[in-house]
């Protein structure tokens, strides 16, 4: 087995399960099943990126469709909410639209500054997952959005506000930049590297 293809399968298999979460949510309730995937669907993503780079084979092309893949669960989920617990969605309207709105900006200065979007994989997002995950097992498994909805909105909100800061701040699109102080780091270094050319 070559297993430089891991990292590759584990994001393959995120894009694969994300539509059969929504599938489930589409008669306005869910199963246990929707949970076991979506727990799933996060190891997933938590490993991923660790086994590629335990083989060497993180690159751009994997890590953009590791952020891809994200979008394509996170996506279906939020669908699967409005389908089952439309009522909290629309009482969290404020947060939920905030992060959302966040979250637009954040895609148009990526796109109009690189082309694409960015895959920084910071530990604000990182942080931000963990949020979602806790709030999405806590709304699907106990009926309960109080505290955990909150703190994925704030943590969201947060992450978005760096990563557009450090779009701003970084001269050419760069994937796995920890946080804005790397960025700002990383810009000193590739301005050096500019200035010392011929």
């Amino acid at each position: 087995m070559n297993l430089t293809l891991i990292p590759s399968g584990l994001v393959l298999f995120r894009f694969c399960i994300s539509p059969f979460l929504l599938w489930d949510a589409w008669d306005g309730k869910t199963s246990i099943w929707f949970i076991v995937g979506f727990v799933a669907a996060f190891l997933s993503d938590i490993f991923d990126g660790i086994i590629a780079r335990r083989l060497g084979v993180s690159n751009a092309q994997l890590r953009q469709a590791d952020s891809w893949a994200d979008v394509c669960l996170f996506s279906c989920v939020f669908l699967s909410a409005w389908l089952v617990y439309r009522d909290i969605v629309i009482g969290f309207r404020t947060p939920l639209l905030t992060v959302v709105f966040a979250q637009l900006v954040w895609w148009i200065v990526n796109l109009v500054k690189y082309g694409k979007p960015a895959s920084y994989h910071t530990y604000s997002a990182k942080f931000w997952g963990i949020t979602l995950c806790i709030a999405i097992v806590a709304l699907f498994g106990f009926n309960y959005a109080g505290i955990t909805l909150w703190l994925t909105c704030i943590a969201g909100f947060i992450y978005s506000v760096e990563e557009i800061a450090m779009t701003l701040i970084l001269p050419v699109w760069q994937h796995d930049v920890l946080s804005i102080f790397h960025a700002l780091k990383l810009r000193q270094t590739l301005l050096t590297e500019k200035l010392e050319l011929p």
